[in-house]
């Protein structure tokens, strides 16, 4: 289910975003997991616990004295989240070009001082194209985990491997860009996304991003140099599933 974050440290203007998106998600019944409003950048830049396209935000751009502090803030979702949805909520239309700088992506510019039928169509809009996006994507490209601790959504294409952490009950996430800890074990994981490969017990890889096999020092390599061990008894099997996808 979608996530939506509000940034606004106006009171009023808090009160006004919140008050309709509550109106459109009842009104469209659209599911909502989180709603959450802050007034700070960094609490709300804290409390992201989930990735992918599912999580919505709408940031105010200028917050108290510092003018482009939610441009920097969404440039901070973007290089943690490239699939969220992130949205500018502000009077300062002149910033529009100067976005394109952060490389954020904006889905919107919604403007405050616009008219309220405008502004409420326009976050309805943007409510409505996160949710069909959301659905129309085919769950085959997209891995998704969850758990009562844990929420993981992101493309197959971003993994390269997991592996267990020395944290009891707990897994290692790595992708192209990143490592995440997080709650489960192996075994849930292959379950929900079986085309993943068990190569040995600490590791379950994406063989569509292993570039090179060692047979002979039983290691799989990926393209920004990690590695991970293979099982002497799995190598028959991974090694023929690697070349049938070559």
């Amino acid at each position: 289910m979608m996530n939506i974050f509000i940034l606004e440290d106006d009171f009023i203007q808090q009160t006004r975003i919140e008050s309709i998106v509550v109106g459109i998600l009842k009104e469209t019944r659209i599911p909502c997991n989180q709603l959450e409003v802050f007034s700070t950048p960094q609490k709300l830049f804290e409390s992201i616990q989930e990735r992918g396209d599912h999580q919505l935000y709408f940031l105010d751009i200028e917050i108290g004295e510092y003018t482009r502090c939610g441009l920097e803030l969404a440039a901070a979702i973007r290089q943690k989240d490239p699939n969220a949805v992130i949205v500018f909520v502000t009077t300062h239309s002149e910033f529009v070009p100067i976005s394109f700088k952060y490389k954020v992506s904006a889905l919107d510019f919604i403007d405050k001082a616009g008219g309220q039928k405008q502004f409420k169509e326009q976050i309805e809009e943007c409510i409505r194209y996160t949710y069909d996006m959301m659905s129309s994507r085919e769950s085959k490209d997209m891995f998704l985990f969850e758990t009562p601790q844990t929420r993981l959504k992101l493309p197959y294409k971003d993994i390269l491997y997991f592996a267990t952490a020395t944290t009891p009950h707990k897994v290692c996430l790595w992708t192209q860009t990143e490592r995440l800890e997080f709650y489960g074990n192996l075994s849930e994981i292959q379950a929900v996304a079986p085309k993943l490969f068990l190569c040995h017990r600490s590791y379950l890889v994406n063989l569509d991003k292993v570039v090179r096999i060692d047979k002979s020092k039983q290691l799989l390599y990926f393209e920004n140099g990690d590695s991970c061990m293979v099982s002497r008894l799995k190598m028959k099997c991974l090694f023929e599933r690697w070349e049938a996808l070559r």
